[in-house]
């Protein structure tokens, strides 16, 4: 019969350090939302020569990690408003 030649650690001991250890774990930081900035057109790029739409905002909505409360008007591309409104974020027109 084989034994086993490693002390075993005492169960305080390694409660501790099990403890500090989970201590020690933090989340990643969320990045932080910026309010919404002077009215540029929002979401996909225009195509060339295509004139951006306002459309108003019915629910809340976050762009690229910009907060846009309900009420809200953005100059969005033609395509991407249809998306919106068809979606329900944006009222119909």
């Amino acid at each position: 019969m084989a034994t086993n030649s490693t002390p075993k650690k005492p169960a305080a001991d390694a409660a501790a350090e099990e403890s500090v250890e989970a201590v020690t774990d933090t989340a990643p930081a969320r990045p932080a939302r910026t309010a919404a900035p002077d009215p540029d057109v929002v979401g996909p790029p225009l195509p060339l020569n295509v004139e951006p739409v306002t459309v108003t905002l019915v629910h809340h909505h976050t762009v690229d990690g910009t907060d846009y409360p309900p009420g809200s008007m953005l100059f969005v591309s033609p395509e991407y408003a249809q998306r919106l409104r068809g979606q329900g974020y944006a009222t119909q027109v």
